[in-house]
């Protein structure tokens, strides 16, 4: 099974968001069948095969998240960040501003799912492969 060391390597490739279909193909090779990010503090739980799981620490000092999803507003940032734009923590605060708590990205699926504090999801999109 994968390591976070293993995964920190793969991610240290990623300098924007369009470095993030190659991550992703990376992810693979190790076994990540996907994972969930927390914005508020940064953290990644990554799951696997038979239940494997691994989690990284907060990468980051709390940020407060928005207590409504502006959708028409993350797509705008998110557009950006995809574009290499900005940088991920750039990209952290963009979402927490626009009211997204957490992502989950299925590999397996091959989507990646924004959601807002109550788990509702504010927007789907797929992983260019």
């Amino acid at each position: 099974m994968f390591s976070i060391d293993q995964i920190k390597a793969a991610h240290e490739k990623v300098k924007s968001g369009a470095d993030f279909p190659n991550y992703i193909q990376d992810l693979i090779q190790l076994g990540v069948k996907g994972y969930d990010t927390i914005v508020t503090d940064g953290s990644v739980s990554y799951y696997g095969d038979n239940d494997f799981a691994a989690s990284t620490d907060k990468k980051y000092d709390a940020i407060t998240i928005a207590s409504s999803a502006n959708k028409e507003r993350f797509i705008e940032y998110l557009v950006m960040h995809q574009d290499g734009q900005t940088d991920y923590f750039t990209f952290c605060q963009h979402a927490a501003q626009c009211g997204i708590a957490k992502w989950r990205v299925d590999i397996i699926e091959m989507t990646c799912t924004y959601y807002d504090s109550t788990e509702n999801p504010i927007l789907i999109e797929k992983i260019p492969e």
